[in-house]
């Protein structure tokens, strides 16, 4: 083996990660809650991220919606010498990735842009893993187009059996939709860093790494709302508006495990009707894909039965079949509905 350095070169990964990459931190701090939590732990955040990065004002705070944190970011922006964007009005937290991203490659112009979450759940220091893995990507491909998607070792431990649940089906859905538009215009899906664990990447994880390109072919571009409301958009399906938006765009997916808590402490998504949250999640790809609705119809009735929570009934079968009937009405098959356990295996 030579001795030229390689992506897998630490000191190289780590000098990229402390000079070279950018972090936005959406913000969002809504004041009918107990603030003192939350704030604790977007101070934990941003500390964790200011021992990674060498220069503060490359980690942006981006709030959503002055009302949610404005004055928390700016009292931050002082203690720590971080850089702030703030939106006037609250529109979800794909609005503050992308005006923090954009703030940030225009100003810094940094080879990475990571996204972390305010809520201390996406640890900073594994963030050289990301970096590391990146760079091993691009060193082998001679591409710098690429999306690191932080694979979570369980949905159901941190959000719990319900949750993690209707994100495995989102994940599914969106594997199929991604799947059926990479058959359409002819281009395979890359995936050979992203399936080394599972069939189907964590794409729905909030941490995330994007290369300069791939961060700029996202968050530069006009928003696709696909016919949608801007909640569904900026607010409910943000991590597949990233992620279909990077694939598109030509970006390679890579996967890298990452810690996360046993249970998360806060939850801006807890919040949410939760069929109509999974359900934009699985409406605005498929409908930005252009999948027919015969296609997300089969789908569904190939993925409800498989999930445990097809196993709790009544409460579990109920939640799916929320979600079943709210994504076929957005594509106009409402006459068309049945029970999607009707039919199913008679035994395993």
């Amino acid at each position: 083996m030579s001795g030229k350095p390689t992506g897998r070169s630490a000191q190289r990964s780590q000098d990229r990660l402390r000079h070279s990459t950018g972090i936005v931190i959406p913000v969002y701090l809504p004041n009918d809650v107990d603030r003192d939590p939350v704030i604790a732990l977007l101070h934990d955040t941003v500390a964790g991220c200011c021992l990674q990065i060498a220069d503060p004002a490359s980690i942006c705070l981006s709030v959503d919606g002055a009302e949610n944190g404005a004055a928390v970011a700016q009292q931050l922006a002082e203690a720590y010498g971080v850089t702030i964007a703030i939106s006037p009005v609250n529109r979800g937290k794909l609005q503050g990735v992308r005006e923090g991203a954009r703030q940030l490659i225009d100003q810094r112009d940094p080879a990475y842009i990571g996204v972390i979450d305010c809520d201390s759940d996406h640890f900073p220091n594994e963030m050289l893993n990301f970096v590391r893995a990146a760079e091993h990507i691009v060193d082998q491909t001679g591409d710098d187009r690429l999306l690191m998607l932080g694979r979570r070792i369980s949905r159901h431990r941190p959000m719990g059996l319900l949750r993690g649940e209707l994100e495995d089906l989102a994940d599914r859905m969106l594997a199929h939709a991604l799947a059926y538009h990479a058959a359409v215009v002819g281009v395979p899906l890359r995936l050979e860093y992203a399936t080394l664990l599972e069939q189907v990447p964590d794409y729905h994880s909030g941490y995330k790494l994007f290369s300069r390109r791939s961060a700029a072919a996202v968050f530069l571009s006009d928003p696709q709302l696909a016919g949608l409301s801007d909640t569904a958009y900026y607010r409910h399906a943000v991590e597949a508006v990233m992620v279909v938006e990077a694939v598109l765009s030509g970006a390679r997916l890579g996967v890298i495990n990452r810690s996360t808590y046993n249970r998360q402490p806060v939850t801006a998504f807890g919040r949410l009707d939760r069929a109509d949250l999974t359900a934009d999640m699985i409406i605005w790809p498929c409908k930005r894909l252009g999948v027919p609705p015969h296609f997300v119809r089969q789908w569904l009735h190939n993925e409800l039965p498989a999930l445990l929570l097809s196993t709790l009934i009544p409460e579990g079968r109920d939640e799916l079949e929320a979600v079943y009937r709210e994504v076929l009405a957005a594509f106009g098959g409402v006459d068309d509905i049945v029970d999607p356990f009707a039919t199913s295996s008679l035994f395993i």
